[in-house]
């Protein structure tokens, strides 16, 4: 009998409970949350998500997309819109028509709004970090190392703090409830990080790969565009999923400087309840749905996860 191999089983089997366990904790609660989220009101206020797996209820259990679209067009009532679009008397407010989608009181207009805000917010301080990021690995300049010491010493510094003296200069050049502002103070709190691993990342790259392009006469533009970004390829597609998920999953940073002028998906779901606690039960249909296009984004860059993550622990 092989002892030193059924010792690396038993030795194996703590690891895979604790796995298990921690899958069950995140999978329980979102597989309910998403049950929940197609089933009618009706079934919600009188029974738990888990009774569509008794015999009992599964003859009168049935699912529904309405809750879905109640949360893009923004409808509370005791029944679900289309049945209210259906009755001789629609709703008030709503013209039972596509125009409904972009309803203020809907998710579909902030579904928009965190687009325009998101992928700008993305896009700059990557683009931003890339140049940066190949100027402190690849360029002798004087001061880099105390610059970069800095960056990433802004690291820890809070973004509350910075509420305050950035509303007044917002104020006095008019960027309050502008998409550029919220912009740029995304793009300025997103750089450090960033920039702190496209430079570590850059910094791994061959010495002997950018100096054979200088002596073949290339410019650090042509060695940057043709060598640093295709090989960067992993650190990029990281910082675009850390990026994206921190800037649409945000509601502080939107809150305090779009208000509910130009509101975005988290302040939007806020909002689902009214405070008499009308209209709960679409609550997990609009989870899911600003759930949707991170989750696309993730398994689109997945791959390029663990590389673009161990980029930023190694030293240049």
């Amino acid at each position: 009998m092989n002892w030193n191999k059924i010792n690396r089983v038993l030795n194996k089997i703590p690891l895979h409970l604790i796995t298990i366990l921690l899958l069950i904790i995140w999978i329980l609660p979102t597989l309910g949350v998403l049950i929940t989220s197609f089933r009618p009101i009706e079934l919600i206020n009188t029974s738990g998500w888990w009774t569509f797996l008794s015999p009992k209820h599964s003859e009168t259990e049935r699912f529904t997309i309405d809750n879905y679209v109640d949360a893009i067009v923004g409808y509370r009532g005791s029944d679900s819109y289309l049945e209210a679009c259906a009755s001789e008397s629609p709703p008030i407010g709503f013209n039972c028509n596509i125009s409904d989608l972009i309803n203020p009181r809907g998710m579909g207009r902030s579904f928009i709004n965190s687009l325009i805000v998101t992928i700008p917010a993305t896009i700059l301080p990557i683009l931003f970090a890339a140049f940066a990021g190949y100027a402190f690995a690849w360029l002798d300049f004087k001061g880099r190392y105390i610059l970069f010491a800095i960056l990433v010493g802004l690291q820890v510094v809070p973004l509350q703090m910075t509420f305050v003296p950035i509303l007044r200069i917002y104020a006095n050049v008019g960027a309050n409830g502008t998409f550029w502002g919220i912009w740029l103070f995304h793009t300025g709190f997103g750089m450090p990080y960033a920039i702190y691993l496209m430079r570590n990342f850059l910094g791994t790259l061959p010495k002997d790969l950018f100096e054979s392009a200088y002596l073949d006469g290339a410019s650090h533009w042509s060695a940057f565009w043709r060598l640093a970004i295709p090989l960067a390829t992993p650190a990029i597609a990281s910082l675009a999923i850390f990026q994206f998920l921190w800037v649409w999953n945000d509601l502080l940073v939107a809150l305090v400087f779009l208000g509910g002028t130009k509101p975005i998906l988290t302040y939007q779901i806020s909002n689902m309840v009214t405070s008499l606690g009308a209209g709960w039960h679409i609550l997990t249909a609009a989870a899911f749905i600003s759930m949707l296009l991170p989750m696309i984004i993730f398994f689109a860059l997945q791959r390029f996860f663990v590389r673009g993550m161990l980029a930023g622990a190694v030293k240049g």
